[in-house]
């Protein structure tokens, strides 16, 4: 898989959100967007890094970014990990993983000695034109909402 490139228009796409409505990356113009792929809702690398997010929504407001977690999960099951973790951002289902393949975030995962296609752990950056401006793909979901803001604040 190959990366989008920085510098050009974010891929666009189109998917259903945790209450099953359509959500368009075009929807968030005139604002900065922060995109990031997790692998499963309710597990704990990806609570943790959901739940950094959610307590960290003022400050993402004041930046004037909204963030988006992809993950492959079917919308009822995001709206589960919404209520059970009180989350306050968009979540969206991207169950055929083909978002994450325009991103370049689905590919060759290794777990427990087992090889498999699967979810890359990545977030993308997009300015309130669209842009794609940064892909991190190295972070720890303990501290991924610090990552993220401080590239917003030191870059946007």
């Amino acid at each position: 898989m190959s990366l989008p490139k920085i510098g050009n228009l974010a891929p666009a796409f189109k998917l259903k959100n945790q209450n099953g409505e359509e959500v368009a990356l075009k929807d968030f113009r005139g604002k900065n967007v922060v995109i990031y792929f997790y692998p499963k809702a309710m597990t704990p690398g990806c609570t943790t890094q959901a739940c950094s997010i959610r307590d960290y929504k003022k400050e993402f407001n004041k930046l004037k970014t909204v963030v988006l977690g992809i993950s492959p999960d079917s919308p009822e099951r995001l709206k589960k990990f919404e209520a059970r973790d009180e989350l306050n951002f968009t979540l969206l289902s991207d169950e055929d993983h083909k978002v994450a393949e325009k991103y370049g975030a689905w590919g060759r995962k290794k777990f427990m000695g087992k090889e498999y296609d699967g979810i890359l752990r990545q977030t993308y950056i997009v300015d309130k034109n669209g842009k794609l401006q940064e892909i991190l793909t190295k972070f720890k979901t303990k501290d991924h909402h610090d990552v993220v803001l401080e590239y917003i604040k030191e870059n946007l």
